[in-house]
């Protein structure tokens, strides 16, 4: 499982994906969550706005495990 550190309390899924370089741009969060299944924390999700907390697991089809951490 791969760590993604945040600096802050909390991260937008769609965010999560520009900072865990799954996307390029926080532009291609929509359409990207819209073809790509994502569980987190075991269930499916694809709200783009969705926060995410450290301790957090985001699973994405095809791209790996990944869990939200505080430096």
């Amino acid at each position: 499982m791969r760590e993604v550190s945040i600096s802050t309390d909390y991260i937008a899924l769609g965010q999560f994906l520009k900072l865990a370089e799954i996307i390029d741009t926080g532009g291609m969060a929509k359409a990207f969550l819209a073809e790509v299944p994502i569980q987190v924390n075991g269930e499916l999700d694809n709200r783009r706005g969705r926060k995410l907390y450290p301790g957090d697991e985001v699973a994405i089809e095809g791209y790996g495990r990944y869990q939200v951490v505080r430096p």
